[in-house]
Protein backbone atom coordinates (compact mmCIF):
# COMPACT_ATOMS: atom_id res chain seq x y z
CA UNK A 1 0.00 0.00 0.00
CA UNK A 2 1.49 3.52 -0.58
CA UNK A 3 2.09 6.44 1.74
CA UNK A 4 -1.05 7.94 0.09
CA UNK A 5 -3.44 5.19 0.13
CA UNK A 6 -2.39 5.05 3.96
CA UNK A 7 -3.01 8.32 4.88
CA UNK A 8 -6.61 8.00 2.86
CA UNK A 9 -7.31 4.66 5.07
CA UNK A 10 -6.25 6.71 8.32
CA UNK A 11 -8.38 9.71 7.90
CA UNK A 12 -11.43 7.71 7.14
CA UNK A 13 -13.07 8.57 10.53
CA UNK A 14 -12.23 12.28 10.61
CA UNK A 15 -13.37 12.49 6.57
CA UNK A 16 -16.62 10.52 7.65
CA UNK A 17 -17.08 12.88 10.46
CA UNK A 18 -15.95 16.60 9.49
CA UNK A 19 -16.28 16.45 5.72
CA UNK A 20 -19.60 14.84 5.26
CA UNK A 21 -21.20 17.11 7.38
CA UNK A 22 -19.55 19.76 5.53
CA UNK A 23 -20.61 18.57 2.22
CA UNK A 24 -24.03 18.06 3.43
CA UNK A 25 -24.50 21.51 4.70
CA UNK A 26 -22.76 22.73 1.26
CA UNK A 27 -25.78 21.14 -1.01
CA UNK A 28 -28.19 22.82 1.33
CA UNK A 29 -27.37 26.35 0.32
CA UNK A 30 -28.00 27.76 -2.81
CA UNK A 31 -25.72 31.14 -2.34
CA UNK A 32 -22.91 31.75 -0.46
CA UNK A 33 -23.66 33.75 2.84
CA UNK A 34 -23.22 34.35 6.42
CA UNK A 35 -25.46 31.42 7.49
CA UNK A 36 -23.14 29.41 5.11
CA UNK A 37 -19.97 30.62 6.97
CA UNK A 38 -21.31 30.58 10.53
CA UNK A 39 -22.72 26.75 9.67
CA UNK A 40 -18.99 25.86 8.45
CA UNK A 41 -17.25 27.44 11.63
CA UNK A 42 -19.17 25.34 14.08
CA UNK A 43 -18.37 22.08 11.52
CA UNK A 44 -14.89 22.72 12.07
CA UNK A 45 -15.26 23.31 15.62
CA UNK A 46 -17.09 20.25 16.49
CA UNK A 47 -14.26 18.43 14.76
CA UNK A 48 -11.17 19.47 16.90
CA UNK A 49 -10.22 22.40 14.51
CA UNK A 50 -10.89 24.78 17.52
CA UNK A 51 -12.37 28.21 17.84
CA UNK A 52 -9.39 30.01 16.93
CA UNK A 53 -8.79 28.35 14.20
CA UNK A 54 -12.28 28.01 12.77
CA UNK A 55 -12.59 31.50 13.09
CA UNK A 56 -9.47 32.00 11.18
CA UNK A 57 -10.39 29.88 8.15
CA UNK A 58 -13.88 31.46 7.75
CA UNK A 59 -12.72 35.23 7.52
CA UNK A 60 -9.76 33.51 5.15
CA UNK A 61 -12.74 32.18 3.20
CA UNK A 62 -14.73 35.08 3.32
CA UNK A 63 -11.78 36.91 1.60
CA UNK A 64 -11.12 34.54 -0.65
CA UNK A 65 -14.70 34.19 -1.70
CA UNK A 66 -14.91 38.62 -1.94
CA UNK A 67 -11.23 38.14 -3.93
CA UNK A 68 -12.32 35.41 -6.75
CA UNK A 69 -16.31 36.33 -6.93
CA UNK A 70 -17.30 32.73 -6.21
CA UNK A 71 -21.37 32.45 -5.87
CA UNK A 72 -21.57 28.86 -6.12
CA UNK A 73 -21.56 26.84 -2.86
CA UNK A 74 -20.27 24.09 -4.59
CA UNK A 75 -17.04 26.26 -5.23
CA UNK A 76 -16.17 26.95 -1.41
CA UNK A 77 -14.54 23.35 -0.67
CA UNK A 78 -11.66 23.73 -2.94
CA UNK A 79 -11.52 27.24 -2.08
CA UNK A 80 -11.37 25.74 1.88
CA UNK A 81 -9.25 23.16 0.48
CA UNK A 82 -6.61 25.87 -0.69
CA UNK A 83 -6.61 27.91 2.57
CA UNK A 84 -6.24 24.75 4.77
CA UNK A 85 -3.00 23.68 2.84
CA UNK A 86 -1.33 27.01 2.66
CA UNK A 87 -2.00 27.56 6.61
CA UNK A 88 -0.30 23.61 6.95
CA UNK A 89 2.70 23.87 4.67
CA UNK A 90 6.73 24.71 6.27
CA UNK A 91 8.87 23.24 8.05
CA UNK A 92 7.60 19.70 7.38
CA UNK A 93 10.89 18.43 6.52
CA UNK A 94 13.47 16.90 9.43
CA UNK A 95 16.21 19.35 10.47
CA UNK A 96 18.72 17.00 9.98
CA UNK A 97 21.52 17.42 7.60
CA UNK A 98 24.14 16.94 9.55
CA UNK A 99 26.23 13.77 10.74
CA UNK A 100 25.67 13.35 13.52
CA UNK A 101 21.64 14.74 13.67
CA UNK A 102 20.07 14.55 16.89
CA UNK A 103 16.35 14.05 17.54
CA UNK A 104 14.79 14.01 21.28
CA UNK A 105 11.46 12.72 21.30
CA UNK A 106 9.24 13.42 24.28
CA UNK A 107 5.24 12.96 25.48
CA UNK A 108 3.92 12.18 28.31
CA UNK A 109 3.00 8.49 28.74
CA UNK A 110 0.18 6.72 26.79
CA UNK A 111 0.69 8.75 23.82
CA UNK A 112 2.94 5.88 22.20
CA UNK A 113 5.98 8.00 21.88
CA UNK A 114 8.49 4.59 22.20
CA UNK A 115 6.33 3.11 19.07
CA UNK A 116 6.88 6.05 17.75
CA UNK A 117 10.23 6.58 17.75
CA UNK A 118 10.75 2.77 16.29
CA UNK A 119 8.53 3.37 13.48
CA UNK A 120 10.70 6.53 12.69
CA UNK A 121 14.02 5.18 13.01
CA UNK A 122 12.66 2.31 10.52
CA UNK A 123 11.73 5.13 8.00
CA UNK A 124 15.03 7.05 8.01
CA UNK A 125 16.74 4.04 7.68
CA UNK A 126 14.59 3.37 4.65
CA UNK A 127 15.96 6.87 3.86
CA UNK A 128 19.23 5.56 3.88
CA UNK A 129 20.57 6.93 7.22
CA UNK A 130 22.27 4.93 9.83
CA UNK A 131 20.37 5.23 13.06
CA UNK A 132 21.23 4.75 16.58
CA UNK A 133 18.19 4.45 19.16
CA UNK A 134 19.18 5.99 23.07
CA UNK A 135 17.14 4.57 25.35
CA UNK A 136 17.06 7.53 27.89
CA UNK A 137 13.52 6.87 29.34
CA UNK A 138 15.10 4.97 32.55
CA UNK A 139 12.37 5.36 34.64
CA UNK A 140 10.60 2.00 33.40
CA UNK A 141 12.53 -0.97 32.85
CA UNK A 142 9.40 -1.83 30.54
CA UNK A 143 10.02 1.20 28.06
CA UNK A 144 13.97 0.17 27.52
CA UNK A 145 12.59 -3.49 26.62
CA UNK A 146 10.28 -1.95 24.22
CA UNK A 147 12.88 0.61 22.58
CA UNK A 148 15.16 -2.83 22.73
CA UNK A 149 12.19 -4.92 20.66
CA UNK A 150 11.27 -1.97 18.17
CA UNK A 151 15.54 -1.18 17.37
CA UNK A 152 15.41 -5.11 16.67
CA UNK A 153 12.55 -4.89 14.33
CA UNK A 154 14.04 -1.88 12.47
CA UNK A 155 17.34 -3.52 12.47
CA UNK A 156 19.40 -0.26 14.11
CA UNK A 157 21.71 -0.25 17.33
CA UNK A 158 20.34 1.03 20.48
CA UNK A 159 22.33 2.37 23.28
CA UNK A 160 21.07 1.58 27.10
CA UNK A 161 21.53 2.18 30.71
CA UNK A 162 19.72 0.11 33.36
CA UNK A 163 16.79 1.10 34.77
CA UNK A 164 16.87 4.11 36.87
CA UNK A 165 19.74 5.51 35.31
CA UNK A 166 20.41 9.13 35.03
CA UNK A 167 19.00 9.94 31.58
CA UNK A 168 21.79 12.74 30.40
CA UNK A 169 23.98 10.10 30.82
CA UNK A 170 22.24 7.57 28.16
CA UNK A 171 21.91 10.61 26.18
CA UNK A 172 25.87 11.61 26.51
CA UNK A 173 26.67 7.59 25.66
CA UNK A 174 24.27 7.54 23.16
CA UNK A 175 25.65 11.13 21.07
CA UNK A 176 29.65 9.76 22.18
CA UNK A 177 28.64 5.97 20.30
CA UNK A 178 27.00 8.08 17.68
CA UNK A 179 29.89 10.14 16.54
CA UNK A 180 32.35 6.79 16.80
CA UNK A 181 30.36 4.19 14.22
CA UNK A 182 29.40 6.91 12.30
CA UNK A 183 25.89 7.32 12.70
CA UNK A 184 23.52 9.80 10.87
CA UNK A 185 20.94 10.56 12.86
CA UNK A 186 21.12 9.70 17.11
CA UNK A 187 17.50 9.36 18.30
CA UNK A 188 16.81 9.54 21.73
CA UNK A 189 13.84 8.55 24.15
CA UNK A 190 12.76 10.42 27.36
CA UNK A 191 10.58 10.04 30.41
CA UNK A 192 7.05 10.42 29.59
CA UNK A 193 5.91 11.63 33.39
CA UNK A 194 3.33 14.05 33.13
CA UNK A 195 3.89 17.40 31.31
CA UNK A 196 3.50 19.23 34.65
CA UNK A 197 6.12 17.95 36.81
CA UNK A 198 8.84 20.39 37.52
CA UNK A 199 11.05 17.45 37.91
CA UNK A 200 10.38 16.11 34.30
CA UNK A 201 10.90 19.37 32.75
CA UNK A 202 14.43 20.43 34.78
CA UNK A 203 15.44 16.71 33.72
CA UNK A 204 14.91 17.57 29.51
CA UNK A 205 16.63 21.59 30.36
CA UNK A 206 19.69 18.84 31.64
CA UNK A 207 19.36 16.69 28.66
CA UNK A 208 19.40 19.81 26.27
CA UNK A 209 22.48 20.93 28.03
CA UNK A 210 24.06 17.53 27.57
CA UNK A 211 23.56 18.01 23.47
CA UNK A 212 24.07 21.38 23.15
CA UNK A 213 27.55 20.44 24.75
CA UNK A 214 28.38 17.59 23.28
CA UNK A 215 26.98 18.05 19.70
CA UNK A 216 27.17 21.82 19.48
CA UNK A 217 27.44 22.45 15.72
CA UNK A 218 24.92 19.81 14.76
CA UNK A 219 21.54 19.88 13.52
CA UNK A 220 18.64 19.13 16.59
CA UNK A 221 14.95 18.59 16.33
CA UNK A 222 12.82 18.34 19.67
CA UNK A 223 9.80 16.38 18.81
CA UNK A 224 6.35 16.15 20.57
CA UNK A 225 4.28 13.03 20.09
CA UNK A 226 0.45 13.86 20.51
CA UNK A 227 -2.38 11.27 20.83
CA UNK A 228 -4.68 12.58 18.20
CA UNK A 229 -7.69 10.71 19.93
CA UNK A 230 -7.78 13.43 22.97
CA UNK A 231 -8.44 16.49 20.58
CA UNK A 232 -7.74 19.67 21.89
CA UNK A 233 -5.97 18.28 25.09
CA UNK A 234 -3.43 17.61 22.51
CA UNK A 235 -3.19 21.39 21.99
CA UNK A 236 -2.95 22.46 25.23
CA UNK A 237 -0.36 19.75 25.83
CA UNK A 238 2.06 21.18 23.18
CA UNK A 239 1.53 24.36 24.50
CA UNK A 240 2.48 23.75 27.90
CA UNK A 241 5.66 21.80 26.39
CA UNK A 242 6.73 24.69 24.19
CA UNK A 243 7.06 26.45 27.04
CA UNK A 244 9.37 24.65 28.59
CA UNK A 245 11.53 22.23 25.51
CA UNK A 246 11.79 24.34 22.53
CA UNK A 247 10.05 22.05 20.34
CA UNK A 248 10.61 21.92 17.11
CA UNK A 249 7.76 19.62 15.47
CA UNK A 250 4.81 17.16 16.37
CA UNK A 251 4.22 13.71 15.62
CA UNK A 252 0.48 13.41 15.90
CA UNK A 253 -0.10 9.53 16.89
CA UNK A 254 -3.26 7.02 16.38
CA UNK A 255 -4.98 9.38 13.61
CA UNK A 256 -6.94 6.20 12.31
CA UNK A 257 -8.75 5.82 15.56
CA UNK A 258 -10.49 8.89 15.67
CA UNK A 259 -12.70 11.58 13.98
CA UNK A 260 -11.00 14.20 15.54
CA UNK A 261 -7.95 14.73 13.05
CA UNK A 262 -8.89 18.25 12.75
CA UNK A 263 -6.73 18.89 15.73
CA UNK A 264 -3.88 18.68 13.15
CA UNK A 265 -4.71 21.63 11.79
CA UNK A 266 -5.25 23.55 15.28
CA UNK A 267 -1.71 22.43 16.54
CA UNK A 268 -0.27 24.45 13.07
CA UNK A 269 -1.81 27.35 13.42
CA UNK A 270 -2.06 27.78 16.49
CA UNK A 271 1.31 27.05 17.81
CA UNK A 272 2.92 27.44 14.85
CA UNK A 273 4.59 24.45 15.49
CA UNK A 274 4.72 21.83 11.95
CA UNK A 275 3.79 18.63 12.17
CA UNK A 276 6.87 16.62 11.14
CA UNK A 277 4.92 12.65 11.09
CA UNK A 278 1.60 11.34 11.46
CA UNK A 279 0.56 8.05 12.66
CA UNK A 280 -1.73 6.44 10.99
CA UNK A 281 -2.21 2.66 11.72
CA UNK A 282 -0.26 -0.36 13.36
CA UNK A 283 2.50 -1.15 11.57
CA UNK A 284 5.79 -0.15 11.36
CA UNK A 285 5.68 1.48 8.41
CA UNK A 286 2.29 3.14 9.09
CA UNK A 287 4.37 6.18 10.70
CA UNK A 288 4.36 8.57 7.56
CA UNK A 289 6.18 12.14 6.75
CA UNK A 290 3.68 14.80 7.06
CA UNK A 291 2.62 16.15 3.74
CA UNK A 292 0.14 18.96 3.66
CA UNK A 293 -1.07 18.64 0.46
CA UNK A 294 -1.57 14.89 0.70
CA UNK A 295 -3.13 15.47 4.08
CA UNK A 296 -5.91 17.76 2.59
CA UNK A 297 -6.75 16.00 -0.32
CA UNK A 298 -6.96 12.40 1.40
CA UNK A 299 -9.09 14.17 4.22
CA UNK A 300 -11.63 16.02 1.59
CA UNK A 301 -11.59 13.61 -1.23
CA UNK A 302 -9.61 10.83 -1.12
CA UNK A 303 -7.82 11.82 -4.37
CA UNK A 304 -4.57 11.41 -4.77
CA UNK A 305 -3.06 14.93 -6.13
CA UNK A 306 -0.96 14.72 -9.15
CA UNK A 307 2.78 15.47 -9.26
CA UNK A 308 4.07 18.98 -8.20
CA UNK A 309 0.16 20.02 -7.59
CA UNK A 310 0.33 22.17 -3.93
CA UNK A 311 -3.51 23.71 -4.76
Amino acid sequence: MGFFQKIKEGLTKTRDSMVKNFEGMLNSFTKIDEELFEELEEILIMSDVGVSTSSTICKKLREKVKETGTTDPSEVKNLLKGIITEMMSGGEELNISTKPSVILVIGVNGVGKTTTIGKMSADLKRRGKKVLLGAADTFRAAAIEQLGVWAERAGVEMVKHTEGADPAAVVFDSITAGKARGADVILCDTAGRLHNKKNLMDELAKISRVIEREAPDCDKEVLLVLDATTGQNAVNQAKQFQAVAGLTGIVLTKLDGTARGGVVIAIKEELGIPIKYIGVGEQIDDLQPFNAADFVEALFDGNQPEAGDTR
